[in-house]
């Protein structure tokens, strides 16, 4: 079990570290870095080599990383997940006079949440800010790594009948505490001094809500974890980690870190976005490739999107499919959709169950109830720009879209050892169907 213990603990470190987009997409760089990334600009001309590594960033909250072979590739193998988590954005105008007592955050909700867990723990703030500095408009990260603000319950006595059910209102019960009358109008100069900046010099911000509890490993054998943003940055992270491993691959691997899932991916730097279209098409134009290739490469290609499932909840097993019912700690969860909501059909699934197999790990199925509706994810979102064959994962979790959700000690390093073989894999098309050559 130490190497599961191991994983997890480099998990729950890496999403201490990640408070909101931007800082994943900055730790993901660091790693890319040190593992001999080259970082490529959209507005600049790409000049790729075979047998180099390169990654590419949009708005500083969606990336993609590719591996080119020396030679021999038919197609781009992908792993997709998301960076964001649904929460709270601090909104314009921030600050909220309350009886002339206390001062408050205004702020509004990012993506489906559970609203209740958000009550009565240590919240603090983070994002970005554009400093304008020296006839220039710089991104700056901020964290103010401490507790900071807190949104409080409301009494029992003052709502006796709150226990049988309660619709809460984002903008009259959520907004935190920031402090009380002396708070006053001086957000915006601790977000500055965060930035290294005057008041004067912000002209914009990002910045969001992040729940300080950290991750910890819990059960009668710590065989669980818990963490804020499990929902997707496990998935994110054990990805990046099988592809960082990942050695000599026979097609072109790509990495994919995109923003704003939790609201539909319909941003610039979505999954619905030309993003992932521009990046793939750019790296076969770098290498020389025509429209022609370009469209056979694609033909050839296979996606793994990679975004949390639900378990069997202990207390509410009817929820689950009658036959389709993961569980926390036993392996990948294949996900299926009739409606297409997942993009699994039987070519994607008897691909990633050979994948699996290849790489000795455990795997399982998710389905919705046949009376309940599901939500979309990756897949079959980036599929309307980029048409590829793909397959929907996740890791079984609890508490999906709390702001400190429940999932498996064992999960991560399952997917970073499918995630490893599949990039060290050639998946390519015959005509007699599919071949996988693995190593």
């Amino acid at each position: 079990m130490e190497q599961f213990y191991t994983e997890s603990e480099h998990l729950l470190q890496f999403i201490a570290q990640s408070p909101t987009c931007f800082h994943v997409i900055k730790n993901v760089e660091e790693q890319l870095t040190q593992n001999g990334f080259l970082s490529q600009k959209e507005h600049q001309s790409w000049q790729l080599e075979r047998g180099k590594s390169y990654y590419v960033t949009r708005n500083s909250s969606s990336l993609i990383a590719f591996r080119i072979p020396e030679q021999g590739e038919q197609g781009f193998q992908l792993i997709s997940s998301h960076t964001d988590s649904p929460c709270f954005k601090v909104k314009e105008s921030p600050e909220l006079d309350a009886d002339k007592k206390y001062t408050k955050l205004n702020v509004e909700r990012y993506g489906g949440m559970l609203m209740a867990p958000w009550f009565d723990r240590p919240l603090s703030v983070a994002g970005r800010v554009m400093v304008w500095d020296k006839d220039e408009i710089r991104e700056v990260l901020v964290n103010i790594d401490r507790d900071l603000l807190m949104i409080p319950n409301l009494a029992i006595h003052m709502n006796r009948k709150v226990n049988e059910g309660y619709t809460y209102n984002a903008q009259v019960d959520l907004c935190p505490v920031f402090g009380d009358e002396t708070a006053k109008d001086s957000f915006l100069d601790l977000i500055a001094s965060q930035a290294g900046a005057e008041r004067e010099q912000i002209c914009g911000m990002d910045l969001f809500l992040y729940n300080r509890q950290k991750g910890t490993f819990w059960g009668n054998k710590e065989e669980f974890i818990a963490s804020p943003r499990l929902d997707d940055l496990q998935c994110l992270y054990g990805s990046l980690q099988g592809f960082l491993e990942a050695d000599k691959p026979q097609n072109i691997s790509v990495f994919c870190a995109f923003d704003n899932e939790e609201t539909g991916s319909v941003s610039r730097q979505g999954a619905g976005s030309t993003f992932l279209s521009d990046t793939l098409s750019r790296i076969n134009t770098a290498l020389g490739g025509s429209w022609e290739s370009y469209q056979r490469m694609l033909a050839g290609s296979f996606m793994i999107s990679a975004d949390n499932a639900h378990a069997v909840h202990p207390n509410h097993q009817e929820m689950a499919d009658p036959a389709n019912r993961p569980q926390m700690n036993h392996g990948i969860v294949i996900k299926y959709n009739a409606d297409q909501k997942y993009t699994t059909d039987a070519v994607s699934t008897a691909v990633f169950r050979r994948l699996c197999e290849c790489a000795d790990v455990p795997y399982q199925t998710y389905a919705n109830r046949s009376d309940m509706a599901g939500g979309s994810t990756l897949g079959n979102i980036s599929n309307t720009q980029v048409s590829l064959r793909c397959v929907d994962i996740g890791l079984a979790q609890l508490a999906m879209h709390s702001p400190y959700e429940m999932a498996g000690t064992k999960d991560v390093l399952y997917l970073k050892q499918v995630s490893r073989t599949f990039y060290e894999s050639g998946i390519r098309m015959s005509d007699g169907g599919i071949r996988i050559d693995h190593k």
